[in-house]
């Protein structure tokens, strides 16, 4: 194996991290990782984070070297190593930062309805006022799956695929709530969909096309 000997400066090759990162230099190469993580976090999630930046960088590069540490087997060489490790930083950050936007919607807020029964997102989940006309195509979309789901899923598979497929509600977040695990919720969902999707066939609709615009909404 190649041996990394440069203290003063960061591995430069794929192999020199790989080797560091194994053997006894890991301290070293971990302490040298994690500066190279917290500038590139800044600089992606400056914009998001404004007021926190510094803190949330530090934050998820110490998690994200963890995550590399455990997942140094599933580096294949395609890319430059620190850029295989940037990638993995991002994911954390955007996970952390999804967590975060749900922190105090509950699982009842997303199917409040306005004054004449339809469906409207929670406050917190808008991020920008559709036009017109995208607003009443997706409001027709949402009041047809609303009303197959009413008619066709059980009360937990609606709540479940509400959440995960309107509004994006990670799956961590909503197995943690309902009290199951993510494998449980996993076929609760697929159960869900292949419900859902035999449903409006059944209605004459094309599940993809619509399904797809509920999603993207």
């Amino acid at each position: 194996m190649l041996r990394w000997f440069r203290r003063s400066a960061a591995p430069t090759t794929n192999d020199e991290w790989l080797d560091a990162l194994r053997g006894p230099d890991r301290d070293q190469a971990l302490a040298a990782l994690r500066p190279i993580l917290v500038r590139g976090l800044r600089a992606a999630f400056r914009d998001r984070v404004p007021h926190q930046i510094d803190a949330f960088a530090e934050d998820v590069a110490q998690e994200a070297l963890l995550k590399i540490l455990d997942h140094l087997d599933a580096f294949r060489g395609e890319a430059r190593f620190t850029t295989w490790a940037h990638k993995i930083a991002a994911r954390l950050a955007l996970t952390k930062l999804r967590r975060k936007r749900w922190e105090n919607v509950s699982l009842e807020d997303l199917t409040t309805r306005d004054d004449d029964g339809a469906p409207r997102p929670h406050p917190s989940l808008t991020d920008q006022a559709p036009r017109p006309d995208d607003q009443a195509t997706l409001a027709h979309y949402v009041e047809v799956v609303q009303q197959v789901m009413q008619q066709t899923l059980t009360e937990t598979q609606r709540t479940a695929l509400e959440a995960v497929m309107q509004h994006d509600m990670p799956i961590t977040e909503v197995a943690r709530r309902l009290g199951v695990s993510r494998n449980t919720l996993y076929k609760r969902l697929h159960d869900a969909r292949k419900n859902l999707k035999a449903a409006l066939r059944e209605r004459g609709i094309a599940p993809e096309e619509i399904l797809a615009e509920v999603e993207a909404r």
